[in-house]
């Protein structure tokens, strides 16, 4: 018995005709013939008798539909919860990046993205790099844009910029417009300073900074939140070291360094769990985001 067999037979039964059941079904009315024989024949059993021009279920075909109609909704429901095709898959997608990425980075191409894939309902989740890989190792997660270096042995990785962190601290006179300045290694040695908790991955990325250039900053507060440490810094409570993305828009208190020649840069890159079968729809997720991502400024 095959589950063609029985959508066929289905056909039949709602049509009350084999002509129009074939119409519907966009077959010939001799192909269903066959097969509700080789259905009959497989359950010997009769499924539907001639009454003048009409033919009429058997009870035994009206049993076998009740059980019809629920094995095909149940391979429907399997089809849609492992549908390859991106066109037509519109289970739950899941997306996570950073705040400052999607902030600056994303609006756009996230806007896009859904007008693309109009019928594919897209869940939006802001964490850190460290707890995004955790979700696509799980699979709670289908996509996410990450921040680079960290280890992806289990990834499939596609890099797509690279983003300097500035030092960045309250200026007493007003800035005018967007610079950097530089400073010397030596100023930062016991200075305050406000930073990522040490469990990130950006706080592994200054930390590895401040060891290059043999300095030890004086952490005064730790913080998750990119914009609530630049307002902190804004208020004078001592320095920090941000994405360049999220102090473009530099205001009149905050001064803007860089240490020279000893650049401060992360990686942001696209990352899927490595599997012989991925999902269809991420692929070409992944794809469209690369594109837009990269044609931007």
């Amino acid at each position: 018995m095959e589950i063609r067999q029985l959508e066929l037979f289905l056909a039949v039964i709602d049509c009350n005709s084999v002509t129009r059941a074939a119409e519907k079904a966009c077959v010939s009315p001799g192909a269903i013939s066959m097969q509700l024989r080789s259905l009959a024949s497989e359950l010997h059993t009769d499924l539907f008798v001639r009454s003048g021009k009409h033919l009429v279920p058997t009870p035994a075909a009206l049993r076998l539909a009740e059980h019809a109609r629920v094995v095909t909704r149940q391979m429907r429901d399997i089809e849609f919860e492992f549908d390859s095709n991106p066109v037509t898959d519109s289970r739950l997608f899941h997306f996570a990046t950073g705040a400052t990425t999607l902030i600056h980075r994303l609006g756009e191409p996230l806007q896009l993205l859904r007008e693309r894939y109009p019928d594919t309902p897209i869940h939006i989740t802001v964490s850190a790099t460290e707890e995004m890989v955790a979700g696509l190792l799980s699979r709670r997660f289908d996509l996410a844009l990450i921040t680079l270096p960290f280890p992806v042995d289990d990834l499939v990785v596609t890099q797509l910029f690279d983003e300097e962190l500035l030092i960045v601290q309250r200026s007493d006179h007003p800035m005018g417009r967007w610079r950097v300045d530089n400073i010397k290694p030596a100023q930062l040695q016991d200075a305050p300073f406000l930073l990522y908790p040490k469990r990130s991955n950006m706080r592994s990325i200054i930390d590895g900074f401040f060891a290059e250039i043999g300095q030890r900053p004086r952490v005064i507060m730790e913080a998750d939140d990119t914009a609530a440490i630049r307002r902190l810094v804004e208020s004078g409570f001592g320095y920090s070291i941000l994405p360049e993305f999220a102090l473009r828009d530099q205001p009149e208190k905050l001064r803007v360094f860089r240490v020279p020649g000893r650049k401060i840069v992360r990686q942001q890159a696209l990352a899927m769990v490595r599997t012989e079968h991925p999902r269809a729809l991420t692929l070409q997720v992944a794809k469209f985001l690369e594109q837009q991502i990269r044609t931007k400024p």
